[in-house]
This record gives structure tokens, C-alpha cells and sequence, in this order.
């Protein structure tokens, strides 16, 4: 029995998107990237089994919403390894300002999301995506986001990362 709520079309395009994960194995600890920022963010972040700093504030706020503790554990890391200090989840664009990174969870819909990554680019911060491929319509409004991004975006398979750095357009899927 399929998940409640849950179409045809979209055990369906969850049944076909299986065979896409067989060429992400290449990226399995690291080999295949190039980069050495990215390298250094999977081996040191998506790697790592234990919390590498002492504040575990947006692991405890992604827990309570429904996140897995691994994922959550790695974006708490990200914030120490990239030296981020404040997060938002869900903000209202007006509200986006002032954070170093901002986390759009399943509540978010396509228009908003579009309009989280304009945003973020316009502030230089890094915008997580939750769930990139919940279904097809997230799927194709997380691919057009990496196609229109212009700094290095990571996708997780759990979450999708668009960093607004100094770095050249790099597209990871991990």
C-alpha cells in the first residue's frame, strides 16, 4: 500500500526515479567531486555521525518537523562548518534578511519557493530545500531552480542546497 494521499502518477514517478539513485554512486563518500569546497562538505559534513559543535538549535527545531535525525544532524553541522550563526525556517520573504541560511520545509509550495531562491540569491545566503523530489511538481521546480542558479547547488536526495558564494556554477547530486 502506497503512502495516504499519495496518486498513481506519483508512485509511479517515485518507481522510476529509483533507477536515477544508481548513478549517484559514483558520488558515495566524496569520489567524483571535484570541488574542493563541495569535498570538503561531504566528507566532513554529510560524513560525519556525531554533532561537531555544542549548539544543536536547528537540529532540535528540524526534528520537530518531522525530519530524520541523520539529516537534521547534517544541516546542524553545515551551520558550524560553514561558519552560519542564525537560520529561518519557512520565513516570509520580508522576513528572509539577516539569516545566513533559510530552510523551506514541505509547507512551502513552487511559487514560494521560486521566490525563496530569488531572495536568497539577492542576499547572498544559502537556501535548503526539504524534500526536493516529493513529488513531481516539487521535482521540477527544484530542477529549474538548479538550472537557473548561478552559484554551486548540492542535491542531497533529502534535501537540495543552493549556496550563493564566490564560486563558479556547479551542480552536485549526491
Amino acid at each position: 500500500m502506497g503512502r495516504a494521499g499519495e496518486n498513481i502518477k506519483n508512485r509511479l514517478y517515485r518507481g522510476l526515479n529509483a533507477f536515477k539513485h544508481i548513478k549517484r554512486i559514483r558520488y558515495w563518500r566524496g569520489h567524483g567531486v571535484h570541488s574542493p569546497y563541495v569535498y570538503a562538505i561531504v566528507r566532513e559534513v554529510f560524513m560525519c555521525r556525531k554533532f561537531k559543535g555544542e549548539q544543536h538549535d536547528l537540529y532540535d527545531r528540524l526534528i520537530a518537523l518531522g525530519a530524520s535525525e541523520r539529516r537534521a544532524r547534517e544541516l546542524q553541522n553545515l551551520m558550524g562548518h560553514c561558519h552560519y550563526s542564525t537560520f529561518g525556517i519557512d520565513c516570509d520573504i520580508e522576513k528572509m534578511e539577516g539569516h545566513d541560511m533559510v530552510i523551506a520545509s514541505l509547507q512551502c509550495d513552487n511559487d514560494t519557493l521560486q521566490a525563496m531562491a530569488h531572495k536568497a540569491t539577492e542576499l547572498r545566503m544559502t537556501l535548503c530545500i526539504l524534500a526536493p523530489a516529493h513529488n513531481c511538481g516539487r521535482h521540477t521546480c527544484c530542477k529549474a531552480l538548479i538550472q537557473n542558479h548561478r552559484c554551486t547547488s548540492i542535491d542531497n536526495r533529502d534535501y537540495l542546497l543552493l549556496f550563493n558564494n564566490h564560486l563558479p556554477k556547479q551542480e552536485f547530486e549526491l
